[in-house]
């Protein structure tokens, strides 16, 4: 291996190291879902927190095969044989993949099984079969099957006669066996589980049952004059990836209703089967979907524990965290209510943080105010992913009645959101908003409003650049940073970032803001460059969500070998790999996994009070899909207060030895010992109430 040498770090060759300087990406994604279950198997945590990570453990594993396995069995389906950048060829990553799953989903039904089950029945939540129910439960839950579920169940017949039922992507279905007593003649059917109708059945007395054992328990019901034989569950996996071309498409809406509609039939890419499936079912429905046995997926725990959600959703407070309840930023209070938003920022920079900061106090305020306020003429907003019934949207509506200019720009193809943007287009357009889809070829992930506002004889423009969506429910549980400013340089940039995503213009001056996908890699590199410059007085601290890009990786490998200090804290996929002897000595990467999930980005150059020190936060993670393909905003935090804020938060999470794992130059992820007991999130949770005892004091 070829020797890093170079005054100060300048003219070194990564390349040297070849691709083993890189992680796989979808590895590292399921490395995340190994913290996951480390936090489901953890017994210091409460018993419905530990089956919440089961629960988001199960979602990224449907995502996972949804978006990513889809991508690779194309380039296989497409003879494609170039490797990705760690050096491995499509068809190989499949096979890893499959093997890290299964040894995951192996973990998940051991937890689920011999921990959880067991510990919920000694809360007084008993998982039981309807076998095992009392005469007593059973009638309830028997009342329950003829009045609720009975009535939507449908069978469907699988023999020559009838075809294969279209199996929609991750319904849970029963495949029946059955005989025909009269004619000995043995037949199959499919049965579809409501989703509609609660997973979890509250028998009486702290016992529960799972909706599709209340459904087998009563398939004599649906198959009148049958012998029941073998009842199995399974549930299939289809492509969610969206095939639109857009600058095909007459109308983005009308083309996306219509991708909407095929992705619940997409390409079929997992069966998972609960352990004991009839082998002939197995066949035929692996025949059926174009699969190979490669894609079967056998667990021994019930399927579609997402569910776990809804035990979750339990009053039992006993058995949870102690929760948060977001406070409103003491810089917006006035006596005991937010008072002027826009007089709190012309006064200085306003950094949120939620969501120990109110969202609603604070964000959705901003927006509220400017609707009603006689003295604002304009208010532009993005809106990338939002809640159901969305304060945000409900204020640009109420703006527009009262006359102002509204724009909204709605990212129709924001993945798993599309139905529920193309709703609030409508409702906003029906108002009299001018909504536009973005920029062609392009997702515009940006977080950014802009209200503008006549003071006296001229226009005052006032923005907010988050790193968090506008998204009053996830506010609430993702951890993310916003900037409220009334900073010139930076609010005309936003200006002329609406400008560019509304109108035809393609080369735009931004002073303050790095926006993708013109300028994003080339200026973090360059910010990168100056650190390694420095050699061992250089410092970096980067905290994201992905770190995938590889020239970005190769600028940090740079930084570290000429002496520079690098930390980064990554939640999930990190495709760099710290502590290789000559490469990455001087790189320490953490991820923190707690309570909230940590969603803000923020990068940090240089240390305070030196000559280019520098602090930046926004939407862009450090992925080619963001620094290319995505239309992204950092912005550098330049007021004294809110960028010290930004920086100890950093130290803050940088400390955290409860919910921390630490990246070895092996690939694997260790969780840290706690020696202090340290938990980030606990401390801005008491900095928070402190701040807000202070003022009632």
């Amino acid at each position: 291996m070829a020797e890093i040498t170079g005054e100060r770090g300048r003219g070194v060759d990564v390349t040297a190291y070849g691709p083993e300087r890189f992680s796989s990406r979808e590895l590292s994604r399921l490395a995340f879902g190994e913290r996951l279950l480390d936090l489901a198997e953890d017994p210091d945590l409460a018993l419905l927190e530990r089956c919440k990570f089961v629960a988001i453990f199960a979602d990224m594993i449907d995502e996972f095969f949804q978006v990513r396995v889809v991508s690779l069995l194309d380039k296989v389906a497409a003879g494609v044989e170039t490797p990705s950048v760690d050096g491995v060829r499509p068809r190989q990553q499949l096979s890893d993949i499959r093997e890290r799953v299964l040894a995951l989903v192996e973990r998940q039904d051991r937890i689920v099984l011999d921990g959880l089950v067991p510990a919920l029945r000694a809360a007084g939540i008993d998982l039981v079969r309807v076998s095992e129910l009392d005469e007593e439960q059973r009638s309830r839950l028997g009342r329950f099957f003829d009045q609720n579920v009975y009535p939507v169940l449908t069978p469907l017949a699988v023999d020559p006669g009838h075809p294969f039922p279209m199996i929609s992507n991750l319904s849970l279905n029963i495949a029946v066996s059955v005989r025909d007593e009269s004619t000995g003649e043995e037949r199959s059917a499919r049965v579809k589980v409501p989703s509609s109708l609660p997973r979890f059945l509250n028998a009486g007395a702290g016992r529960w049952c799972l909706l599709e054992d209340l459904i087998v328990a009563h398939l004599d019901r649906l198959f009148p004059g049958m012998s029941i034989g073998r009842a199995d569950i399974f549930r299939v996996t289809r492509n969610a990836d969206l095939t639109l071309e857009e600058d095909e498409a007459d109308d983005l809406m009308v083309a996306l209703e219509i991708e909407l509609r095929r992705r619940r039939f997409g390409e079929a890419l997992r069966v998972e089967i609960q352990r004991g499936m009839s082998g002939d079912f197995l066949d035929l429905l692996v025949d059926q979907l174009d699969l190979t046995h490669e894609s079967v997926y056998v667990s021994d725990a019930p399927l579609g524990l997402h569910d776990l959600w809804s035990l979750y959703d339990m009053d039992r407070p006993d058995l949870k965290g102690e929760g948060w309840s977001p406070l409103t930023p003491t810089r917006l209070l006035v006596g005991d209510h937010v008072g002027d938003i826009f007089s709190a920022i012309r006064e200085g920079d306003v950094l949120l943080h939620h969501p120990y900061d109110s969202f609603s106090d604070s964000v959705e305020m901003f927006v509220a105010q400017a609707a009603e306020d006689p003295k604002v003429v304009a208010i532009k907003q993005t809106l990338y992913r939002t809640s159901g019934d969305s304060p945000v949207v409900r204020s640009l509506i109420r703006a527009a009645e009262r006359g102002k200019q509204v724009v909204a720009l709605v990212e129709l193809k924001a993945r798993f959101d599309e139905a529920a943007n193309i709703e609030w287009a409508k409702a906003l357009e029906d108002a009299g908003v001018h909504v536009v889809y973005g920029v062609v070829g392009l997702k515009t992930h940006s977080k950014t409003s802009l209200v503008v506002r006549q003071e006296g004889d001229r226009m005052m423009r006032y923005a907010h650049v988050a790193t968090g969506n506008y998204n009053s429910k996830t506010a609430r549980s993702y951890e993310d940073f916003g900037l409220l400013t009334a900073d010139a340089d930076v609010t005309r940039d936003v200006g002329e970032l609406f400008n560019f995503l509304t109108g035809f213009a393609r080369v735009v001056d931004y002073r303050r803001l790095i926006v993708s996908p013109a300028h994003t890699r080339e200026r973090v590199i360059e910010l990168i460059r100056v650190q390694r410059d420095r050699g061992a007085d250089g410092a970096i601290a980067i905290k994201v969500n992905g770190l995938t890009d590889p020239a970005i990786i190769d600028a940090l490998y740079e930084a570290s070998a000429a002496g520079a200090e690098v930390r980064l804290a990554v939640r999930t996929l990190c495709c760099l790999r710290p502590g290789v002897p000559g490469l990455s000595e001087r790189i320490e990467v953490h991820s923190l996994v707690g309570e909230f999930l940590e969603h803000s980005r923020i990068l940090i150059f240089g240390r305070p009070g030196e000559v280019g020190y520098s602090v930046y936060m926004g939407s862009a993670d450090l992925m080619e899909r963001n620094l290319d393909r995505r239309v992204e905003v950092l912005v550098p935090v330049s007021s004294p207060g809110p960028r010290e804020e930004l920086r100890d938060a950093f130290e803050v999470t940088w400390r955290d030895d409860r919910f921390s794992w630490l990246l070895g130059p092996d690939r694997r992820w260790r969780r840290l010992q706690s020696v202090e007991g340290f938990s980030a999130q606990a401390e801005f949770k008491r900095r928070a109430l402190a701040r807000s005892r202070s003022l009632t004091h």
